[in-house]
């Protein structure tokens, strides 16, 4: 597919589609007029580099565990740094901490709205 179908079906501005390329976190191959031709599996690979910067991930840690989110999962880093683990280490924590934190709104929301919805519908039963 060309960048402006993936543009449109991971909502990602073609110039950030651009940059992910240059930084080595999605591959294009070229037509014989130039332009880009990505696989239909960018698609995903989009969405997930897409919520590891959402997570606040920089692309240069992002670039080294991809390799991590591919099936069948080929592993092998041989300049695995103690810092960079640390790093990834920490980031996984404070993902867990976000990913708590937005249960805890989610389910404040569902309560929410559930009360909401049973007074509505008490009131709509009341003859009057």
């Amino acid at each position: 597919m060309r960048i402006g179908e993936l543009s449109e079906r991971t909502g990602t501005p073609r110039r950030l589609l651009r940059y992910y390329e240059e930084q080595g976190l999605i591959v294009a191959d070229r037509a014989p007029n130039g332009y880009r031709d990505y696989d239909a599996s960018t698609v995903d690979r989009v969405i997930q580099v897409r919520g590891l910067l959402d997570a606040g991930l920089p692309t240069r840690l992002i670039k080294q565990i991809l390799p991590c989110l591919d099936k069948p999962r080929a592993i092998h880093f041989p300049d695995a740094t103690p810092e960079m683990l640390a790093t990834l280490e920490r980031e996984r924590d404070r993902m867990a901490q976000r990913v708590e934190c937005l249960a805890r709104n989610r389910d404040a929301i569902d309560d929410y709205l559930t009360e909401v919805r049973a007074k509505r519908d008490a009131g709509r039963k009341q003859p009057a």
